[in-house]
């Protein structure tokens, strides 16, 4: 074997060495007594499957500051902001910020991304520049990439096509936002036109889907019922739904259901959801993030995407999973510990499902795993510790020593 985990602890407090030869594992069992090339002493630290988001904006990425700041910190004016730099920037500055961001995402333990690129730039710029870090990075890091019409399917001049153009360049999956259409009919249509087209090639279906404050903004439902039509069930995620936290009662009780049913999977994004909505508001204020507890309790998957990092909508941001993690338990009330090993589980082995990854402990899967400075999930969550070890498909990746508190005060 070439890589030989020793001394472990899984997720689910099982002792356990990983063997790894090539780039997948070939053994997990409590005692493994055998030579490797090499041995990475886990010493009773919680060993996990790779930290994944599956929400993200690489081509915006690191551009805070960039015309200018968000100074009323909406949604919309990040919007305005990033078609306005999205015109000044070129290829090898997105492809350069990206690079910089993969970097950091991997010391981070996150070995894949799922990237909406913003396809309605005239100069293709985006997607040119993600496909090229997409080859760059994938020995390492799984970049998937959504054709995301940023300022509409129908709203932008030529958007549909942008798509479509995006789609045959190599780009992975379909996207689109129906809330920004100029009409909720509009939106609906955007909806549709998307999962025919993903049904039509054979792919995947990712939807900024109703990331506003409007309860009536029900796009969700269009998409549930498009995906059955289409026949795309479980190839098929509605990110952000946040309209969901303003909908009432009644309403969601049929709809629930209804996303369950289609198995779309929702991806919402606590530390933006929780930033950008509820602006408008005075007191009492909406936090904005989806009704992640009533999704998982009727069965539909759910994730927890980073969003942003340092880019017109959001000025924060570490790309660290568990910080998102420690923040959705947080505003979705998550404290029982189920709850938490669930939001631990959410950025971890839901976002790899959503995307179709083979991530996972046991023989057979892609030798990727990560060794955290922590006992189990929990406490990964209550302290966001050290990635003593990142190995991606086989390789050591990344390594950081264990924090050492040596105190010179008495009591």
């Amino acid at each position: 074997m070439d890589i030989l985990v020793k001394g472990g602890v899984l997720a689910d407090g099982t002792a356990a060495d990983i063997a790894i030869t090539g780039d997948r594992i070939t053994a997990v069992a409590p005692n493994i007594d055998a030579e490797a090339r090499e041995i990475v002493s886990a010493q009773g630290k919680l060993i996990t499957q790779p930290f994944v988001d599956a929400h993200f904006h690489m081509d915006a990425t690191l551009s805070y500051g960039r015309p200018r700041v968000n100074r009323s910190g909406t949604l919309l004016e990040g919007i305005a902001l990033w078609g306005a730099l999205k015109r000044e920037q070129t290829r090898k500055e997105i492809v350069g910020r990206a690079l910089d961001y993969c970097r950091q995402a991997v010391g981070k333990g996150i070995l894949a991304i799922r990237s909406h690129v913003d396809v309605t730039d005239a100069s293709f710029a985006t997607v040119e520049a993600l496909l090229e870090v997409r080859d760059r990075v994938k020995d390492v890091l799984d970049l998937q990439l959504v054709a995301f019409p940023q300022d509409g399917w129908y709203r932008a001049l030529g958007g549909e096509d942008q798509v479509i153009r995006a789609l045959d360049a190599g780009v992975d999956v379909v996207g689109g936002i129906p809330h920004f259409e100029r009409t909720m009919a509009e939106g609906a249509a955007s909806v549709r036109a998307a999962c025919e087209l993903a049904a039509e090639r054979g792919l995947r279906v990712d939807l900024h889907c109703d990331e506003s404050d409007d309860p009536l903004s029900r796009h969700i439902e269009t998409l549930a019922a498009e995906t059955i039509r289409c026949g795309l069930q479980g190839r098929v995620a509605g990110s952000h739904l946040t309209s969901m936290h303003s909908m009432d009662n009644y309403y969601v009780a049929k709809l629930l259901p209804l996303i369950a049913e289609a198995e779309v999977a929702a991806i919402p994004n606590p530390l933006i959801n929780i930033t950008l909505q509820g602006r408008m508001d005075s007191y009492p204020k909406r936090r904005g993030m989806t009704r992640v507890p009533e999704l998982r309790a009727a069965g539909v998957t759910v994730a927890f995407g980073q969003d942003c990092v340092r880019d017109p909508w959001y000025p924060l941001g570490s790309g660290d999973m568990l910080d998102v993690a420690h923040m959705g338990l947080h505003v979705g009330l998550m404290t029982a510990p189920d709850d938490m090993r669930a939001a631990f589980d959410m950025v971890t082995a839901r976002p790899a499902e959503i995307m179709g990854l083979e991530f996972g402990l046991a023989p057979g899967r892609l030798g990727s795993l990560v060794v955290l400075d922590a006992s189990d999930p929990i406490d990964a969550l209550r302290l966001r510790p050290a990635r003593l070890c990142v190995i991606s498909r086989g390789r050591i990746v990344s390594r950081t020593e264990p924090a050492a508190w040596t105190p010179d005060v008495r009591f």
